[in-house]
């Protein structure tokens, strides 16, 4: 009458469980953002100075900027904050056409999240500009047009910038 049972422990089954840790790291893997490096795309000058047509500059045709080393920006030696930069870059090439020039010259000490701010402000003025002369001649955005109509609104609105770096006694380069 008093006899013991036995107790039967309920086993759980582990078989799949390395397929499903597999299943939820892959999962993680592709749905995890990962930070990206930043960069600036930009076409080099060449390297032999037998390619370098030098050109004519006015003076009139330059919008100069300054990033200092504490980050401050100036355009034609009047301080500017950097999202007022766009709309300075939109009316100066707008008004000037080609001929234009944009040249930034930025601090050795000045870090690169305010140069890359300045650098993207002046990329997103020219896809501006771009973009409104797409409107203009078909209708569309930029990215929309083909890309025969791409080259013609890029020759049409071409992007000058020319940076100055200062060299190790104090001159620029």
């Amino acid at each position: 009458m008093f006899r013991k049972r036995k107790r039967i422990v309920p086993q759980l089954n582990t078989s799949s469980t390395a397929d499903i840790s597999f299943m939820l790291l892959i999962l993680f893997l592709v749905t995890t953002s990962m930070d990206t490096d930043k960069g600036l795309t930009r076409e080099l000058p060449p390297v032999t100075p037998d390619d370098h047509q030098p050109t004519e500059i006015v003076e009139g045709m330059v919008l100069r900027l300054s990033l200092d080393g504490e980050g401050k920006l100036t355009c034609d030696d009047k301080p500017m904050a950097v999202g007022q930069l766009r709309s300075r870059i939109v009316d100066f090439v707008g008004k000037r056409g080609k001929q234009h020039v944009i040249q930034l010259q930025s601090d050795r000490k000045a870090q690169y999240d305010a140069y890359f701010k300045v650098q993207n402000e002046i990329v997103a003025a020219y896809r501006t500009l771009r973009d409104r002369r797409a409107e203009q001649l078909y209708g569309c955005r930029l990215d929309q047009c083909g890309h025969s109509e791409q080259q013609q609104i890029i020759d049409e609105i071409p992007q000058r910038v020319a940076e100055v770096y200062q060299t190790e006694k104090g001159g620029q380069q």
